[in-house]
């Protein structure tokens, strides 16, 4: 993974977080609910995003 993609998906992945700390703080229980799911959501597309990279490395290297 190049480490531009990287590093944006860590920097949306933190800001993700810090929403979900001002959704607690803010008692916003729906939006907190929201915020909770995209997160999962993102998370799990980055790892997927990840293993597709990492096998078109390997196929290429092949």
């Amino acid at each position: 993974m190049k480490k531009s993609m990287a590093l944006l998906f860590a920097v949306i992945g933190t800001l993700l977080l810090a929403s979900i700390a001002y959704f607690i703080a803010a008692r916003e229980p729906w939006l907190l609910v929201l915020a909770i799911l995209v997160n999962i959501g993102f998370l799990g597309f980055s790892f997927a995003y990840k293993a597709r990279k990492r096998r078109q490395a390997e196929q290429a290297q092949s």
